[in-house]
């Protein structure tokens, strides 16, 4: 079961025009930019407190950010729940009810083991579980 907000995912349409924006927002820089390629998304983290922010722009017009900004235009795409460890946490909630978009955990941004549940058993709302297997 989650432990607390990991992360809040913002799909965005130009990371370096909005990491900008959120440096001025949360007064804080960036710690870390990355590219995930089999996800066609560019990332840049954010901490607040023991949660972060993530910005995703999409790369080129595959995958599910340009879909989901293509769709709805910017803005919050997931919400993110740490766990201690997400193939668990899939298997719990396939148990509960939910349908899964990620049978097993796969490798994410953050080098974070990541695992998404579809948004029509959870209110609309796209949930990720994510965890560290290195702090495991």
């Amino acid at each position: 079961y989650p432990k607390y907000i990991e992360h809040i995912g913002i799909a965005v349409s130009n990371l370096d025009k909005s990491i900008q924006i959120y440096e001025k927002l949360l007064g804080t820089k960036c710690y870390a930019i990355e590219t995930i390629d089999d996800q066609f998304v560019r990332t840049a983290f954010f901490r607040i407190g023991e949660t972060k922010i993530e910005l995703l722009e999409p790369i080129g017009s595959a995958g599910p950010i340009s879909s989901f900004i293509e769709k709805n235009g910017e803005g919050v795409h997931h919400i993110a729940f740490a766990v201690n460890g997400t193939d668990d946490a899939l298997q719990i909630a396939k148990e509960n009810g939910f349908r899964l978009i990620d049978h097993h955990a796969r490798r994410g941004a953050d080098e974070l083991d990541i695992g998404f549940l579809n948004p029509k058993k959870t209110s609309g709302v796209l949930i990720e579980f994510c965890s560290n297997p290195r702090a495991e």
